[in-house]
């Protein structure tokens, strides 16, 4: 009976197409809408992903997300490493500053002060230079995508000088580094120096970073912070979340995307709907025959799912592999968000299994509801 079902699907060309495109089309737009999303979702949290080395971020209760940025006093990094458990703490300045390069061309850049003595927090892979080489006076390191925004169509290379709240800073390195969502260069330099490239202010403290004492519970450690100190205590998997809780809550992103998902949903599920429709309304004098020669109602529904089985499972590749090669070309060329983790395979099937099934649902009414005598009309 299979083959029969399938030999029915395929036998007209232009239905059979038609559905798979409305399937296909849906998985498409689910797929690549979802994807770019959590592209967008994973950019708000690169700085916390790029500094390594730490088990806790900790910062002022009042901070919600990685850019909320509400300084603290210099009398709390002692605070905390007085407490238990503590096996190290360190500094850490994050902030925007204004950047002014020899053409006279300003460009606003994210401004990382790391700790002097333990450089905590600095940049895994340098394509230029040494991490040796912040130490120098006026040194900073800046990412790749920031050097080219910086000075278009010039070579990597390290010497360059900028002003930053009117003073020098010479370029030591070249890094690579997550994207971030405000898409702005990210500037590395010591933390005694970046308080000067910055605008002054009386508390600059931005966050600390600790290390836990081997054998240490992080989370009884972070209840321990806060009862000791006052200060709200991460780990780094809980900032991360707390960033992205920020972005879904208070922006309009996921109501956007969502949109956009519904829509193609419901396009994908009338387009495979009434072609499916129509489909099995020209096939009922096949089906009745079937009836005729005793194939009961069950078989001929498993008919039915089987057909739209076919329909999903080849919808579902299509779109999955076009949404993939779409997120390979626009990530090649470093112009859009993406990142395609199992989950959105995962729903984009599911969406697809509910399209043909309701595709399918409209016209099984019409099989179970037939007579076999309108054949032989």
């Amino acid at each position: 009976m299979t083959w029969i079902a399938l030999k029915m699907l395929t036998g007209d060309r232009a239905k059979f197409f038609g559905i798979v495109f409305g399937v296909t089309f849906a998985a498409l737009l689910i797929a690549q809408q979802s994807s770019i999303f959590c592209g967008l979702m994973l950019m708000t949290t690169g700085q916390i992903r790029d500094i390594q080395g730490a088990d806790l971020w900790i910062m002022d209760p009042r901070v919600e997300f990685i850019d909320d940025i509400k300084p603290m006093s210099d009398n709390d990094l002692y605070r905390v490493r007085s407490v238990p458990g503590i096996d190290w703490a360190v500094r850490l300045y994050k902030g925007l500053a204004r950047a002014r390069i020899a053409t006279g061309n300003f460009q606003q850049v994210i401004l990382l002060g790391l700790d002097d003595a333990t450089m905590v927090g600095a940049p895994l892979e340098l394509i230029r230079g040494t991490l040796a080489d912040l130490r120098r006076p006026d040194a900073f390191i800046i990412d790749e995508r920031g050097y080219r925004e910086l000075w278009k169509n010039e070579p990597l290379e390290v010497g360059k000088v900028i002003e930053m709240n009117d003073r020098r800073a010479v370029l030591v390195g070249i890094c690579m580094a997550s994207r971030t969502f405000q898409t702005f260069p990210v500037v590395y330099t010591r933390y005694s120096q970046a308080v000067r490239f910055a605008p002054p202010e009386r508390k600059v403290l931005s966050f600390i970073l600790a290390k836990a004492a081997p054998g240490q519970t992080l989370d009884e450690l972070c209840a321990r912070i806060k009862a000791s100190t006052g200060l709200l205590a991460k780990t780094n998997t809980e900032f991360t979340w707390m960033t992205i809780q920020y972005y879904l809550e208070r922006t309009g992103i996921p109501i956007n995307f969502g949109i956009t998902v519904v829509l193609g949903f419901l396009v994908g599920t009338a387009i495979a709907g009434q072609t499916f429709y129509l489909f099995t309304i020209e096939n009922l004098k096949q089906f009745g025959s079937l009836k005729a020669m005793g194939v009961t109602n069950l078989r001929l529904v498993g008919m039915v799912l089987f057909q739209a089985l076919v329909v999903g499972a080849l919808g579902y590749c299509l779109g999955i592999g076009l949404a993939a090669a779409f997120g390979e070309s626009t990530k090649s060329a470093d112009k859009l968000g993406w990142f395609m983790p199992w989950h959105v395979f995962f729903g984009t099937g599911v969406a697809v299994v509910v399209i043909v099934l309701l595709s399918s649902l409209l016209s099984m009414r019409r099989v179970l509801l037939l007579e076999p005598a309108m054949v032989f009309r």
